[in-house]
This record gives structure tokens, sequence and C-alpha cells, in this order.
């Protein structure tokens, strides 16, 4: 997660293991500029890491805002210290705090200090100014600090950090507040002298003659820091020249961040649709890669405990689902909402009930909408010229030991698939045997119609196992042995392979790609390799339109 640090970079001479603290003390002290960048929580932490800065302002402005609160103090010193915590830890570099004023007098900073260490956080910067602080850019001649007292502040934090390396940055205020040059070098040398690691010199003016003047009659004593928010113009290689130590980029991604919101915002609300915004914004994918959703996959496979003869699951939801209408115009059917969530985590819950957590889907129309996180997503892209076969065809690696097949767009009772999942046979399929009392299906329902070899009886007890012997293409022609397949398929390892023979003798015999998963299965009955057949009794649906929709509604 860290910076790669490269042999020319400011940090090249400090040892691997160093302390964040180690690591900012060398920013600041080593040959070269070093820079700093804004951040106000740990998404902009991970953001500036990822563009490759080396240590992080934690700045009290962006802070304050991103709370939606006044850069006055208004956010208490905890509620900031929690966001630090998470700036750490969502980071591998170090973090200046910008500490205000101490948030009061000396007793205040010595607990602010050793709070910091505790938390890993590698430095403070506190201001000579009047607690509370107000924003330096706010009005004119803004009273300073007494010298003295802020001094002592400054020995008071030295003395209790419990990191060697914490750096303590003392900020002069005195150009801000229109005290001059002079009274901004006595109180710099002050502050150095009572233990200061650095000085920051502030200035509000468009231009950087204030710094230059400044650093042209600093001694070199300590380190340098400036903020460069109002002189932006002015040439980095002219901070480089005087020898000024860090530049600090102080506000600019909380000031980017509501450029962008506010623009996104606005569109949304004027056009009623985000259609012409997805292709500018980040992914949903590039969210979950920055918050580390691939390490906690990684985690999970090494902490969860793990049943090992449990199923993975293979789930179908290429198709778009057109019958529903407007609610498939820019996500397939899986992705549509049942009482606040898609159908597809829905399906997956129920699938996790049961012990199985590894759980590919097999995707086509509006891929990037099927994005749940935790899954494994497979493309087929010849959604729309192939079937159901030809996508659990796209899936053929997943099909190796015990698997559980799913339609992505069925709800059912949990005991269907557990009672699945316990019945004999190396294909077992879930067959409805009450489906003519299925009256209530909508028009666009079609029915997976099978023969069995036996007809369902409320009393039966099973001895002899109920086998699949062919696919019902009429209605008309059912009998007392057709059943509905529900779309819920289990195979064991030798059931897999079967199944992977079947799709690669189908895919050579070219009737792979227009064929469903029941003349899939019909095929294997045809060839000896006859699936068996759990009865079930309703209890379970299928969700093709938006009359099936709001049944699904009922159903939960």
């Amino acid at each position: 997660m860290g910076t790669n640090l490269t042999p020319g970079s400011r940090q090249a001479g400090t040892p691997e293991n160093a302390s964040k603290a180690a690591r900012l003390r060398a920013l600041l002290e080593g040959p070269e500029l070093g820079f700093l960048m804004e951040a106000h929580d740990g998404l902009s932490s991970k953001i500036a890491e990822e563009a490759g800065f080396e240590a992080l302002w934690a700045s009290g402005l962006s802070m304050s805002a991103a709370l939606g609160v006044r850069d006055s103090n208004e956010a208490s010193w905890t509620q900031v210290l929690e966001v630090l915590e998470f700036m750490a830890d969502a980071t591998s570099i170090p973090i200046l705090m910008d500490g205000d004023t101490g948030y009061g007098n000396f007793n205040n900073v010595r607990r602010l200090v050793a709070k910091l260490c505790q938390r890993g956080i590698a430095g403070a910067c506190i201001e000579d100014k009047l607690f509370p602080k107000t924003n330096s850019f706010i009005g004119d001649g803004q009273p300073l600090a007494d010298m003295d007292e802020f001094c002592g502040k400054i020995k008071a934090g030295k003395d209790s950090q419990t990191d060697p390396d914490f750096v303590l940055v003392a900020r002069v205020e005195a150009l801000i507040s229109g005290w001059g040059l002079d009274e901004a070098l006595r109180r710099a040398h002050a502050y150095r002298d009572a233990g200061a690691d650095a000085v920051l010199i502030h200035s509000k003016q468009s231009s950087a003659n204030e710094i230059i003047s400044f650093m042209q009659e600093w001694d070199d004593s300590c380190p340098v820091v400036i903020v460069p928010t109002t002189y932006y113009g002015t040439p980095t290689g002219q901070f480089r020249a005087v020898g000024v130590g860090a530049v600090i980029w102080a506000n600019h991604s909380i000031r980017a961040s509501i450029s962008a919101m506010r623009a996104a915002a606005k569109r949304i609300h004027d056009e009623e649709s985000v259609i012409g915004l997805e292709d500018g914004i980040a992914t949903v994918k590039d969210i979950f890669k920055l918050v580390g959703n691939d390490e906690l996959k990684d985690a999970e496979d090494r902490y969860l405990p793990t049943d090992g003869d449990a199923p993975r699951g293979i789930v179908l939801a290429a198709t778009r689902g057109s019958a529903l209408g407007p609610l498939t115009e820019d996500r397939p059917k899986c992705m549509v909402e049942v009482q606040g969530q898609p159908l597809l985590r829905r399906l997956t819950r129920s699938l996790h009930q049961s012990g199985i957590r590894d759980v590919a889907v097999v995707r086509g129309y509006a891929k990037e909408a099927v994005d749940l996180p935790n899954l494994t997503y497979i493309d087929n892209d010849a959604y729309e010229a192939t079937g159901e076969a030809a996508s659990l065809a796209c899936a053929l690696g997943r099909l190796s030991g015990d698997t559980v097949i799913a339609y992505g767009d069925i709800l059912f009772r949990r005991y269907i698939l557990d009672a699945l999942l316990e019945t004999h046979g190396d294909i077992v399929l879930a067959v409805d045997a009450l489906w003519r009392k299925r009256t209530d299906r909508s028009e666009s329902s079609g029915r997976d119609l099978v023969q069995c070899s036996r007809a369902f009886l409320p009393s039966f007890i099973e001895d002899d196992p109920v086998l699949l012997e062919a696919v019902v293409a009429d209605e008309t022609a059912a009998n007392e042995q057709t059943g509905e397949w529900i779309g819920i398929a289990r195979l064991t390892a030798k059931g897999a392979e079967l199944v992977k023979a079947e799709l690669e003798a189908m895919s050579a015999d070219g009737s792979l790609e227009t064929a469903d998963l029941a003349t899939l299965f019909a095929r294997l009955a045809e060839s000896g390799n006859a699936p068996h057949v759990h009865y079930v009794a309703g209890h379970w649906l299928d969700v093709n339109d938006a009359f099936d929709l709001a049944r699904a509604r009922d159903f939960l």
C-alpha cells in the first residue's frame, strides 16, 4: 500500500522499518524539497498516497468542512482525532496534523501530543494564535498568542511525545496578522529555541515576496515549511532556490471534491438521470479497490471457518429481462430491486445461509451494473446470441467439485436448497410437482417442464430415486409425472465432470449456442447419466416482469 521509494527520492536514506514520524522528519530535514498533500478522511488519504505523495497534511479546514462545520474549533479535538485514526489506518505514509492552536493551553497540548503518538500520527503543527482559532484567510489583524506562552506550549508538547521522532512544527502567523518580517523572524527563532522541529511561515499575499524575504533572513537552523495557497503562481523552483524544506498543498483535495460533487449533483438533478455522468466518474469498482475489498476476500479465505464439503455456486445472470421494461434499461434483471435489495443480493444471501460462500456470477447485459462485493464475475459477452447452456459454459473453470447452479432471477425458501444439498445423486434438480397450481403466473413467465420417472405423492417416501427422463416442450403434453424445474441444481464432483463433458460435446456438435439448461440435463438423461429429481411443492418464484415483481414483494 505504501509508496515505493526510488534511490533519488527524498526518503531514500530512511530505513525501511523506520516509524512514520522518522520518515516525516527525514522528509523535512532532507536535502530535497518535500511535499505534503492535504487529506481529510481515509479515502482522500488513500488517493494522495496512490498519487505518490510521501506525506499527508491533515488539514483542519478540510476536516471541519467535511464534517459540515466552520474552521473555528467547532469540531472538537477528539472528533478530529477520530478522523486522524481512520486516515492513519488507511495509509502507510506519515501524517502531519493541523493542530490549530493546540486546543487550549500547554496542558491541552501535552494531552494532544500524547494521543497523537498513541495513534501513530507523525507530527503536529500548532499556530501562535488564540483559542478558539479563526482561519488565517478570514479578516485582518487577528490577535497573536503571547510568544513566551506559546514557547511553553512547544516545550510541553516536546516533553510529552512518546515517539522520539515525533515532529512538532511551530506555525508563525506574524505575517498573516500584519506584524511584519522582523516579528516573524523573532518568533520563529524563539520557537526553534523552545524545541520546535520546524517552523511554518504563513502568508496570505498573492505573491511569495514575504516568504522569499523570510528565507533570505532565516539562519537555516531548522527546516521551514510553507503553504502556497494564495501565492500558488510562484514557480516551485523558487522555493527550492531559497531553501524551503517542505511545501504543503493545504486544501486542494477538499476543494476539488466540492467542485466535482456540485457539478455531479446539479447534472443529476437537471437531467433526472446519471447516464451522462457515468463515463466521467469513478466506478464502484474503483471504490472497492481503494478501500481494500480484495484484501477482505483474502482474509475471509484465511480466517473464516470453512466446510471442506461446501459447494461452490454459479449464478447465471446474463440476460436483460426485457419484460421488465424501463426497469432493465440500464441494468439486468438480477439487479432489479425487491424491497430495496437487488434480486442477486437476495439470491446470494440464500446461498450463503446454506454454507455456499464462494459464488461466481455469469453476467452479460449491462455487466458493469452487476457489481456486488465479494462475488466472482465471469462475462458472457455473447449473451444476446446465446442461451443458458452457453452462459454455464463460460464458467467451465468453476465446474469442479461440489457445485450449485442457480438462475439469477429466482427466490426460494431456504429449506429447498438445504434439502437439495442432502439429496442423493451426482446431479440433482429441484422440481416443483405442484406447477399446475401456480395459476398466478404472468404471461411472460416461461416454464422449464420436465418428465420425471415417477409422479410426486404427498405421502411419498423416497426409496427409489426419481430421475429426469426428458424435457416437455408443450404443456398440453404434460402428465402426472411432469414437474417444473425451478432453476436450481446441485452437482457432486462427478456430476460437475459429467456436465462439463456434456457442455463440451454440445459445443462440438453446434447445439450449445442456443440451448437452455433443461435441454442440457435432458441430454445427460439420454446418455445414461439422468439427473436425480428432488420434488418441492411451491415456495419459490422467478421474476420475469412487473407482475412477478409485485408477487416477489409479497413472497418476501
